[in-house]
């Protein structure tokens, strides 16, 4: 009996051995692959800086529109971090600044957000701890989505589709508060990192959807924070699968916009400096609120539980900026 248990302690051990083995490869691979991708755009956007540097020294409030753009980086870029999304107030607070013209918007945001983006991912991906072949699989999905469904998404219903994605979130963040309040009986606790068999396809495929909407302007964070929760993972998992969905898609989409120049350049160096600055620090508040347990009103809560209503706020926020957007196109 003592023989055959130092066999199963072993044949455990060696499998433990193998699954952190494959846990570090897939990581590494999955980190290298987006660092290529990375240093492209790095490359293409410091020539285009360094080729117009003199036309940023003389453009009118240089100084004070780089540091007010610095400012809004390391804000937006925080929140970003804990998932609210960083393009909706970017827009907002760069055009109430007048630092940016309505035209260099687009391509702005995405070259502005490339860099904390991919700093994003790098950060949960090697300090969020995963399943592999779920990871693997829903970054590999989302990014197909973008590229192999944009020309079907682009054919549906726009105000349709933020209808359809704002409802389901809000029902999303309901039950989630009933969970939370003890209305409803409860997984979010659950320590899963991983997913198999039907749930895994399932996910695969929502997350190619999810990739896929993002070319019509629907972010992907909160749609993502709520498939992991009904799939029963758990909710910190979300963070390095959307966080990794969006930074395969940045480097190329931005390369695009520095080389038709079709960006601000000023904003763009602030928010790479300091946008990384505000995503260091949000990680740190993340890592932190995960390892601690807080007294709250007399009442031990759980980094996790507070995680979770964070969640729910951003579920709020997007499922409203959803209806609204959606409301404006009907107006129009």
């Amino acid at each position: 009996m003592e023989v055959m248990s130092n066999i199963m302690t072993y044949a455990i051990a060696a499998t433990q051995t193998e699954e952190s083995s494959l846990s570090k490869i897939t990581t590494i691979a999955l980190l290298v692959i987006l660092g290529v991708l990375t240093l492209a755009f790095v490359v293409v956007f410091i020539q285009d800086l360094i080729k117009h540097k003199d036309e940023m020294i003389k453009e009118s409030n240089a100084i004070k529109n780089f540091i007010v753009t610095s400012i809004i980086g390391f804000v937006v870029n925080f929140f970003d971090t804990l998932g609210i999304g960083s393009f909706a107030p970017s827009t907002a607070l760069l055009r109430v600044t007048k630092t940016t013209e309505d035209r260099l918007i687009p391509g702005t945001l995405n070259v502005a957000c490339c860099i904390p983006v991919v700093a994003e991912a790098f950060l949960f991906i090697s300090g969020v701890k995963v399943e592999p072949i779920t990871l693997a699989a829903m970054l590999i999905a989302a990014t197909a989505g973008a590229y192999l469904g944009a020309g079907i998404v682009s054919k549906l219903p726009t105000k349709s589709i933020q209808f359809v994605m704002g409802c389901a979130l809000a029902v999303t963040g309901i039950i989630v508060v009933c969970q939370l309040t003890g209305v409803l009986p409860t997984s979010l606790e659950s320590a899963e990192t991983g997913l198999t068999g039907v749930k895994l396809v399932i996910g695969v495929v929502a997350n190619f959807v999810l990739g896929a909407l993002m070319t019509a302007g629907i972010g992907l964070y909160a749609p993502c924070m709520a498939l992991v929760i009904f799939l029963g993972m758990s909710v910190d998992v979300a963070f390095p699968i959307m966080m990794g969905s969006c930074a395969y898609l940045m480097p190329v989409a931005s390369i695009k916009f520095v080389k038709e120049g079709a960006y601000n350049r000023t904003a763009c160096l602030a928010f790479s400096i300091f946008g990384v600055a505000g995503v260091y620090v949000a990680y740190l508040f993340f890592s932190g609120l995960l390892k601690n347990t807080f007294n709250i009103a007399g009442k031990e809560v759980t980094g996790k539980t507070i995680l979770l209503w964070i969640v729910v706020a951003v579920m709020v926020y997007t499922s409203t900026s959803l209806f609204m957007a959606a409301k404006k196109k009907e107006s129009k």
